[in-house]
């Protein structure tokens, strides 16, 4: 669509006129139809930018939502993979608290046995001595 641009400015009287001056009462088609069509033009410049913005606002917002979602598996992942740390974690501890409890009965039990071998060793002290004698 071509558009005209006018030559010789519109008199100042004109311009400096209402709307309801320049448009037929009756059937409202304007007397000044160049007026009209340059505040359409207007109206059509803001209306393209306003599609265009729009337009960029259902592309990023795809955009966005793809990233929601990936972002929304990768914590799920992350969550699944916490929980299967946390047991891990949990075995352990009970192996270690297990491991701890059978390293505390083997220690008394070396203990009452070296007790008895201190006992058995007077014993056989107190033996020998009789025998050298």
């Amino acid at each position: 669509m071509d558009r005209h641009i006018p030559i010789h400015a519109l008199p100042e009287e004109i311009q400096k006129m209402s709307p309801e001056e320049k448009v037929c009462k009756y059937c409202g088609v304007s007397y000044l139809i160049l007026h009209e069509f340059k505040a359409m033009e207007e109206k059509l410049k803001a209306m393209e930018k306003e599609v265009k913005f729009y337009q960029g606002s259902v592309k990023r917002e795809k955009g966005l939502q793809e990233k929601l979602q990936s972002l929304s598996q990768e914590f799920e992942q992350c969550k699944i993979d916490s929980e299967s740390k946390s047991e891990r974690i949990q075995d352990a501890s009970m192996q270690l608290k297990n491991q701890q409890n059978e390293f505390q009965r083997v220690q008394k039990e070396l203990s009452h046995l070296q007790q008895e071998l201190k006992t058995k060793c007077r014993q056989s002290q107190v033996f020998r001595n009789r025998y050298v004698k």
